[in-house]
This record gives C-alpha cells, structure tokens and sequence, in this order.
C-alpha cells in the first residue's frame, strides 16, 4: 500500500514538472517570436528613415548647387526646387512693389536716409523774437526754405516794415550754423507762389536732395512731407495731393503744423518735388505746397547756376536784411 502511494505522488510530480518546463518553453518561444518580429519592426523602420535621409541629402546638395555623385533625376528635383524657391522670391518682391505703390508707400530706409538732409531753422528778429522752420539741403552749403523764414514780409505784426531779421541759424549735430540769404522769390505777404529762398551756410556733411522740377501733382498722387514740428525736430508725415489753385500754389492732406515751412515735400522715388509754405487757417490737415520751380534753383551751383558774383555778395555783406533772415511759423 505504501510503495504504490509513492509511485502516485511520484508519477503526479513528474507529470507537474513535465507541465512546468512545457509552458516555461512555450512561454520563451512567444517572447522570442515576439521579440524577433518588434525588431524586424525596428529594422525597418531604421531602413526607411536613412532611405529618406539619403534622398534629402541630394535634394539639399541640388538646391544649394553643389556636384556630387547623385543621379540625373536626383539633380533636376533639386534644379526644379532650386528654380520654384527663386520663383517665390521674386513674386514676393513684385508683390511688395505692388503694394507700395497702390499704397503710396515709400521704403522705411528711403525716409529715414532723406531725414537727414533737412534741419531744424531758427531765426531771430531786431526785436528779439526767435522763430523757427525748416530748410532742406541742396549740397555745397545751400538750403531752400521759404522766403517769410528768411525775411520780414508785411504781415499783421509788420504793417510799417520796422521788423527786421538780425540772425538765421541751421541746427547741425546739435550745434547752431550761421546761414545767410543767397536768393528769394518776390513774395511780400506769406503762402504766394515767391514765397521761396536759398540760404547758404558753410559746407556741412549732409546728403544733398535731388530735385525734381517736372513732378506733375496728380489728384491723389501719395507725398511724403518733413518738417521741424513744433520745433521738435524732422518728422514726417504723409498725405495726398488735392487740386491746383489760380495761385500756382497746391493743396494738399497732409500735417501743416507749425514749424514745416520750408521743410521738403518728396514724391514716392524720394525726390525734392516741393517746400510746404502753409495751412488752412484752423485746419491743420489741410495744407498748401509750393512746387519747386527751376527759377528756385537759379543760383545754386551745378542746379541751375552758377556762383554768386562779387559785387552781390558784397551787398548782401552790406545789407543785414538780405543776409540774414527768420523762419515763421
């Protein structure tokens, strides 16, 4: 009885082991298989991504246009992409030019270079009042502003001509330059179409403007104006041209602030086209243009004329009236 109990536990034993390492084996031949199959995964995946790397390394040696070893198909997809980025380009470029000009845009750089050719001017008369205005550079030392900066006409404060200017001074890297009167227009009241004048300092270190004397003031043409507002210094501002008056003066919206007389009016290729000389009486936003005219430039060398001769400078070192002036405003 007892040798056949241990044969039971025996064979039931056996038979347990058998299942043990049965399952153990099947268990390590599923993790094997499994294993196996995840790294093919892997290996594929690892196959795929260094194809894909191989053919974005050709497309970036053909668009950036270095020999290599790839394949004539391999060098017209890069040609090709080379060719559509260079396309976009230039269709962003015309698009841009597109929009400034129906726009009336002038490029940021353009403004801020013709900033520099206009200063701050200041003026004092014989009974201590100091004004101030704008003048724009025209090389060589010249200036053009507007004739009621640089001269005492009769208006309200002036009926019996006892205003005179002693003084007229540019603002140069922040030092105040003596200027005096070269030439003027024949205006006696202010806002006339001779309300002009060159002053002529020494020669400063300034980017000459180039004048334009054919601009025709189209309705609605953009221009850009620069002036010393407020005596706070060049600001710009933009506007549209409005209509011509029987005065030969133009009306424009654009800010007329005080200070601007003088300052510079450039059309959309930056060129001097005008000097804004006023505004609607209490209307700031509507203001007057005077055209730059070739009589304006007459006696500025290499513009239209030539060095003053010697006996008109001596008058003009002789008379205080005609070399020194005021800017209004």
């Amino acid at each position: 009885m007892i040798v056949r109990y241990l044969i039971l536990v025996t064979a039931v034993v056996a038979i347990g082991i058998s299942c043990f390492t049965l399952g153990v084996t099947h268990a390590r031949r599923a993790d094997s298989a499994a294993r196996a199959s995840y790294d093919a995964k892997i290996d594929a995946l690892r196959t795929e991504l260094n194809r894909q790397r191989g053919r974005d390394a050709v497309v970036r040696a053909g668009a950036s246009g270095t020999s290599g070893e790839s394949s004539d198909v391999d060098v017209r997809e890069g040609r090709d992409q080379a060719a559509a980025m260079a396309s976009r380009a230039s269709m962003m470029v015309e698009i841009k030019k597109e929009l400034q000009s129906e726009m009336g845009l002038l490029p940021v750089h353009l403004l801020r270079d013709r900033r520099l050719s206009f200063v701050e001017l200041y003026a004092e008369d014989n009974f201590g009042k100091t004004n101030y205005g704008t003048a724009g550079y025209l090389g060589e030392g010249y200036f053009v502003t507007v004739k009621h900066a640089v001269v005492a006409l009769k208006d309200d404060d002036n009926r019996q001509g006892t205003r005179k200017v002693v003084s007229i001074k540019v603002v140069y890297k922040g030092k105040q330059i003596p200027a005096r009167l070269v030439d003027a227009g024949d205006a006696e009241v202010e806002v006339d179409d001779g309300d002009w004048a060159i002053i002529k300092t020494v020669e400063l270190d300034l980017p000459a403007l180039k004048p334009d004397t054919a601009f025709s003031y189209d309705f609605a043409e953009p221009i850009f104006r620069l002036g010393n507002d407020y005596s706070k210094g060049i600001v710009v501002s933009t506007g549209y041209v409005g209509q011509k008056t029987t005065g030969g003066l133009i009306t424009c919206l654009t800010d007329g602030h005080p200070g601007v007389s003088g300052g510079g009016v450039l059309n959309q290729q930056g060129d001097l086209v005008g000097i804004p000389i006023g505004r609607m009486q209490g209307d700031y936003r509507f203001s007057f243009i005077l055209p730059l005219r070739p009589e304006m430039l007459r006696k500025v060398p290499g513009l239209g004329g030539s060095p003053l001769p010697a006996a008109l400078s001596a008058l003009q070192a002789s008379s205080p009236n005609m070399t020194l002036g005021a800017a209004s405003h």
